[in-house]
């Protein structure tokens, strides 16, 4: 089992912000809806490119902004095409004022 670790302080991240981060080594995006923070690799899986700057939903998901593949910020699942392989979520943790991630088991 990975160990959490510390990715960034509650306040790097503003509601509805974003930031880049790594988790075990893997680029990953740490994404803020409200007062919930959400870990998501930072590839879509339909072409490999980064979801760093697409658009987040009302409904928790991000849409990569070059062919509009959307997934599900909780479970990484595909929610349209033409992504139809979901994308890797990690663990979150909020403690002390700050953002904790890990690999799920």
């Amino acid at each position: 089992m990975s160990e959490f670790e510390r990715v960034a302080s509650v306040d790097d991240v503003p509601s509805g912000g974003r930031l880049s981060i790594f988790v075990d080594d893997i680029p990953a995006l740490l994404v803020r809806v409200g007062d919930e923070f959400f870990a998501v690799e930072d590839v879509c899986s339909h072409d490999g490119q980064p979801l760093t700057n697409g658009p987040v939903g009302g409904d928790c998901s991000i849409i990569c902004p070059r062919h509009g593949a959307k997934f599900n910020l909780r479970t990484g699942a595909a929610m349209c095409m033409p992504a139809v392989v979901g994308i890797a979520t990690f663990e979150v943790q909020i403690r002390d004022g700050g953002v904790f991630a890990r690999a799920h088991d």
